[in-house]
């Protein structure tokens, strides 16, 4: 008996210190391994973890330059002050089903919340209980810069009528199971779309050139066509290509993938062989489509 006793006060000790959140104890632990799989396959570090400055995991920080002005990816870590530490999974929820943040407050679409909105009520649960379970780091980040009269958050309403719609994502019946897991993985958790689908003058996605990539795509980067295009895109690739691509970064010349692809592969690198091989045959199955002119 004592010795429970001494290890609660140690557990609410570190907990008022801020090194450790009680959520770490209350979530099963199978629900933080599913969060910690989905968050990797998501690349969650790629926004959240200034990588360059030798930032702490998913304390935020990193700056994401756009059209609209420079975003600052923030912390997410269950700090109090500065993260999460304060958002139930209410909140949590809230952000990533309607991309609106703890206040209720529309959030910036850099924040992909257009693709998170597809994800399950159970994965929405399971990311939740793992990043509520890593360290804690207090970590304040810089106010987004951004450009007039982009910064006004009302401007958002208007925005989301056309470029929102909210789910979670639905199965396509007569499609296969591992067709609609490939899918809901591209979509949803891996959010292809953000960065191989170019962008009209707003910031919408333009889903009539759905992942036929993005020459003005994020950190300006010129993000590929990933359709079945055989001329610009992955036509003559194989499912085993796109497999090897997600698990080694390799692509069927031998050469490797760089820049922000590189951070993805991070993630992919981790997913199971089964998944993988689920997200080949959804994009095998994309229509063919030109590259989006610069």
């Amino acid at each position: 008996m004592a010795r429970r006793v001494l290890a609660l006060l140690i557990l609410t000790a570190l907990a008022a210190t801020g090194g450790w959140s009680f959520s770490a104890f209350a979530a099963d632990d199978a629900a933080i391994a599913r969060g910690a799989y989905l968050a990797a396959a998501g690349d969650c570090t790629g926004c959240h973890t200034d990588k360059k400055a030798g930032g702490a995991l998913l304390a935020g920080g990193r700056a994401l330059p756009t059209p609209f002005g420079t975003f600052y990816g923030p912390n997410i870590t269950p700090d109090k002050a500065t993260g999460i530490g304060k958002w139930t999974a209410a909140d949590f929820h809230r952000a990533m089903r309607e991309g609106k943040n703890e206040h209720g407050s529309f959030m910036f679409p850099a924040f992909p919340y257009t693709s998170f909105t597809n994800l399950t009520d159970a994965d929405i649960a399971d990311l939740y209980a793992y990043l509520q379970s890593i360290p804690a780091v207090a970590h304040q980040m810089p106010g987004h810069d951004m450009k007039m009269p982009f910064g006004w958050r009302p401007l958002l309403f208007g925005w989301r009528m056309l470029f929102f719609k909210e789910g979670p994502l639905q199965p396509v019946a007569g499609q296969s199971d591992e067709w609609n897991r490939g899918r809901y993985l591209a979509e949803a958790v891996a959010h292809c779309q953000e960065c191989h689908t170019p962008r009209n003058l707003l910031g919408g996605l333009d889903r009539r050139h759905a992942y036929a990539g993005d020459p003005h795509g994020a950190d300006k980067q010129d993000a590929p066509n990933i359709t079945s295009d055989k001329k610009d895109g992955l036509g003559d690739w194989k499912e085993d290509d796109i497999v090897d691509l997600l698990k080694s970064g390799m692509t069927p010349d031998g050469d490797s993938v760089g820049g922000g692809m590189a951070e993805v592969v991070e993630g992919t690198g981790k997913l199971t062989d089964a998944d993988r091989k689920a997200i080949a045959v959804y994009i095998k199955s994309i229509p063919p489509l030109p590259k989006t002119p610069k």
